[in-house]
């Protein structure tokens, strides 16, 4: 609590403050958080505007199965949020649909992943989907605000606070390398869910980051890298934001899920 003035004896401010403070404390001292009867398990899954509606129905989706989902904004605080739940064991699975901060920590935007992204929930054995939403772009601020290195890329004004950057073929397939080696270390059930139609709303055939040679690129680095006795990898031939791609992920979600409490439950009858 803010203490406004400097604590160097008590005055009628000091007083006051330093009252609140200590009710503070008492108060929540003496009140128990009730548990939720009936909680499900929370799903983490990552979003950012271009990937809304494939969030949104897999939500849906999840939901009718039983499940809570906690939605999280891709802004480099988003993902380091989520895997944080998810390491304080309230997250029990992850939909990591949007795995867009990547490219800012590789390119230098302004919305870079933690160092850690995209290991936590392998760490830990939990069951995730993943897959390559806003791959297509980096985040910087107003456009004059880009650096100068990168004024000749293919840049979108996406509002006059924010300006996209398409990302290349080469940036593609290193974020693919890079992508291959997080999720080999996955200790759980891990399935890669690829979009070939395009990685966000911005991406598909006749928009504005439609770039096949870039796709590919990522695509075909996550095809030679990426161990399958690790992960498994799902090409689908449509857009990240198809209905169908979205009900896709959920249901392996799952059954993935399902899959990994049968067998934690299997470890306690055995007692090993």
């Amino acid at each position: 609590m803010y203490s406004v003035v400097d604590i160097a004896g008590i005055n009628s401010i000091s007083e006051r403050i330093l009252s609140n403070a200590a009710a503070a404390v008492a108060g929540m001292a003496k009140v128990a958080v009730p548990e939720r009867a009936g909680a499900k398990p929370l799903v983490g899954a990552s979003m950012f505007g271009v990937t809304t509606p494939c969030v949104t129905k897999a939500r849906e989706r999840l939901e009718e199965l039983g499940y809570e989902v906690l939605v999280f904004h891709q802004t480099g605080t988003g993902g380091q949020s989520m895997e944080e739940l998810a390491r304080a064991g309230f997250v029990t699975a992850m939909l990591d649909v949007t795995t867009t901060e990547l490219c800012d920590e590789l390119v230098g935007g302004v919305l870079p992943a933690h160092p850690k992204r995209l290991e936590v929930a392998g760490e830990l054995g939990l069951p995730q989907v993943v897959s390559l939403g806003a791959l297509d772009m980096v985040n910087f601020g107003p456009i004059e605000t880009v650096p100068e290195r990168f004024r000749g890329r293919n840049l979108y004004k996406h509002n006059p606070t924010i300006t996209l950057m398409r990302t290349t073929p080469e940036e593609c397939a290193e974020l693919g390398r890079r992508i291959a080696r997080k999720l080999n270390g996955a200790k759980g059930p891990t399935a890669l869910f690829v979009p070939l139609r395009g990685v966000s709303v911005i991406a598909v055939e006749g928009q504005v980051f439609y770039d096949p040679a870039a796709d590919e690129a990522l695509f075909q680095a996550l095809r030679e890298n990426v161990d399958r006795s690790k992960a498994e990898m799902h090409e689908l031939d449509m857009d990240v934001n198809d209905e169908r791609f979205a009900l896709a992920m959920a249901n392996r979600l799952h059954e993935l899920c399902s899959v990994s409490r049968q067998g934690r439950e299997t470890l306690g009858r055995d007692g090993r």
